[in-house]
C-alpha cells in the first residue's frame, strides 16, 4: 500500500550510519570508562561499595544485573561484553544482517549499561548517562542495511535532540540572571567543571564576543530545535547549527560525551542529498546495486510502530515538564530511563573554588610540615599545567571534586577517598595523575580550598603560570588512620 511507504526514509541512510555507529562508539567509551574506574569508585573495596548500596536497593525496583550479586569480576565482564558488542556495531557488522540483529545488539548495550548506571550512585548521577541510555534504546529500532530507515524513529531521535537543546535553553532562561543579561560567558569558560586546553584562550576573548556567544546559545537552543522538523534542506541546516555550536563546546571544555552525543543525534535531521552536497564523496544511493534497502517487512514495521507508540506515550511527562515553572533538569520519569528531560547550567558560578588534597610524612601536621599535593588527571591543580582534553572520556572522580565546594566537602565518598590515600590504595591512586609519595603511605592528609582564576596574557608571559590561585581556608583539617583496621580517618 502506498501509505505504508511513508514510513520508509531511504533518503536518510547516511543519518542511520552516523546514528548507529556514533552511539555505539560512545557506548564503547562509556564501558571503557566504567572498566577503568568503577572498581576503585564503587567496587568491592571502592569508595561507595555497591554491595552496601544493594542492601537497601531491592525495594527501588531499578533494573540491574547486579540486583542479587555484585563482584568486580562480574562488573568487568559486563564492561568487556559491552565494549565487544559496541565495537561490532561501530564496524557495522550486525547492520549487515536482518533488522532484528542490530536491534538485539543495541538493546543489549542499553540493558548492560543501565545495570551499571542504576548502581552507580553519585558517580553516575550525570544527565549524559540517561541520555546515552535513551539514545541507545531509540536507535535500536533503526533497523539494518536490509531495510530502509524507519521515518518515525528518525523523528523520535530529532525529538530527543529537541528536548536536549530546548530543555537546556529553558533551564537557562528560567535560571540565573547572567543568562538573561548576556554575561554568563564572562565566567563560564573559567568556572566550568573541567576546562580544556583552549578554555583559557576562550575566556580571554573580548567581552562583546562573550555576549555574542550567549546570544548564539539562546538562538541555537530556543529557536533552532523547532526547525529540526521542517522540510529539507531547512532541517539539515538546523542540524548543522546545532552541530557547529556543540563543536565549539567540545573545543572549549570537557563535558564527557554530552556534546558528542548531541552531535551524533543531530544527524537524524540530515538527509542524503544535503550530506552529498556538503561532502560530495558521500554517495547519494547507498544501496545501489546491492540487496540492501529493500521493502520493509510487515513484522518489522509493526515493531517500529510499537516502539514509536511507546516513546510517544512516554513523552507526556517531559512535555509537561518543559512548560512547568518548576522545570526539572536531567530527570527520568520511569525506571527504564526512557524519554527523559534534560538541561545544564541553569546558573553559572562566578568564581572557581578548588579543593586541593595534600599529604605529609611528618609526625606533626602543622604548617611547618612538608605538605605534598596530589595531582588529578583533569581537575585543575598545578598552576603551570595545560588542561588536557579528555572528553568524550569521563573522569568521574575529577567531576565530583568540582561539586565539593558548591555543596559540601563533608561527603561520604570524599572521606572514603581520603582514607584510601592514607592506605595508599593502588586502585584509587591509579585514578590520579600524580602521587607525591610514589605508592607510600602518608601519615596525614588534609583538604584545602583555593580560589582559582585564569592568568592574563601578561601574567602568563611573566610567570609561565596558566592559573593564579589564592589560598582560602582549610576545608578538612589533617586526618590520619587509627591503628584499628577498618576505621575512618581521624583528626
Amino acid at each position: 500500500m502506498d501509505w505504508v511507504s511513508w514510513f520508509d526514509a531511504p533518503e536518510y541512510e547516511f543519518a542511520r550510519q552516523v546514528l548507529q555507529r556514533g552511539v555505539a562508539a560512545l557506548f564503547l567509551i562509556a564501558f571503557l570508562s566504567s572498566f577503568n574506574q568503577f572498581p576503585a569508585l564503587l567496587g568491592a573495596r571502592g569508595l561507595l561499595p555497591v554491595s552496601d548500596y544493594l542492601e537497601g536497593f531491592r525495594a527501588m525496583r531499578r533494573p540491574t544485573l547486579f540486583r542479587w550479586r555484585y563482584s568486580d569480576r562480574l562488573l568487568r565482564a559486563v564492561c568487556v561484553a559491552g565494549m565487544a558488542i559496541a565495537a561490532l556495531l561501530v564496524a557495522g557488522l550486525p547492520q549487515l544482517g536482518p533488522p532484528w540483529l542490530p536491534l538485539i545488539a543495541f538493546l543489549a548495550l542499553w540493558l548492560l549499561y543501565m545495570s551499571i548506571v542504576n548502581v552507580g550512585q553519585t558517580f553516575y548521577g550525570f544527565g549524559w548517562e540517561m541520555l546515552l541510555l535513551e539514545a541507545g534504546f531509540t536507535v535500536a529500532f533503526l533497523g539494518s542495511d536490509q531495510t530502509d530507515p524507519p521515518r518515525t524513529i528518525l523523528i523520535l531521535v530529532a525529538w530527543l535532540v529537541f528536548r536536549l537543546e530546548f530543555g537546556a535553553g529553558m533551564i537557562k532562561i528560567r535560571g540565573g540572571r547572567e543568562w538573561r543579561d548576556l554575561t554568563a560567558l564572562y565566567y563560564h569558560h573559567e568556572t566550568q567543571p573541567m576546562p580544556g586546553p583552549l578554555s583559557r584562550q576562550a575566556h580571554l576573548l573580548p567581552r562583546p564576543f562573550h555576549r555574542l556567544e550567549v546570544l548564539g546559545n539562546h538562538f541555537a537552543q530556543l529557536v533552532v530545535p523547532f526547525f529540526l522538523f521542517a522540510p529539507q534542506p531547512v532541517a539539515s541546516a538546523a542540524a548543522g547549527i546545532i552541530i557547529f555550536t556543540q563543536l565549539w563546546l567540545v573545543a572549549s571544555g570537557n563535558f564527557a560525551w554530552l556534546n558528542w552525543i548531541a552531535i551524533v543525534l543531530a544527524f537524524a535531521a540530515v538527509s542524503d542529498p544535503v550530506a552529498h552536497a556538503v561532502l560530495p564523496f558521500l554517495p547519494l544511493e547507498w544501496h545501489e546495486g546491492s540487496a540492501g534497502g529493500g521493502e520493509t517487512p510487515v513484522w518489522w514495521l509493526a515493531i517500529t510502530l510499537a516502539a514509536t507508540l511507546l516513546l510517544v506515550v512516554l513523552s507526556y511527562w517531559p512535555v509537561r515538564n518543559l512548560f512547568s515553572k518548576r522545570q526539572l533538569m536531567n530527570a527520568s520519569f520511569n525506571r527504564w530511563q526512557l524519554v527523559n528531560t534534560y538541561g545544564a547550567f541553569g546558573t553559572v558560578t562566578k568564581q572557581r573554588i578548588e579543593i586541593v588534597v595534600e599529604g605529609t610524612l611528618d609526625e606533626d601536621p602543622d604548617e611547618s610540615a612538608d605538605w605534598r599535593e596530589y595531582g588529578f588527571k583533569g581537575k585543575p591543580g598545578d598552576v603551570r599545567r595545560l588542561p588536557r582534553q579528555w572528553a568524550p572520556y569521563h573522569l568521574r572522580l575529577d567531576w565530583l571534586m568540582w561539586f565539593l565546594p558548591l555543596r559540601t566537602v563533608h561527603e561520604e565518598w570524599f572521606y572514603a577517598f581520603l582514607a584510601k590515600l592514607l592506605e595508599a590504595d593502588r586502585q584509587v591512586l591509579r585514578l590520579l595523575r600524580h602521587d607525591p609519595f610514589d605508592g607510600g603511605r602518608p601519615r596525614w592528609v588534609r583538604a584545602r580550598s583555593y580560589l582559582y582564576r585564569f592568568a592574563t596574557r601578561a601574567e602568563f608571559r611573566d610567570t609561565g603560570e596558566r592559573w593564579v590561585r589564592t589560598p582560602l581556608y582549610e576545608a578538612i583539617p589533617p586526618l590520619s588512620l587509627r591503628r584499628t583496621p577498618g576505621r575512618r580517618p581521624t583528626s
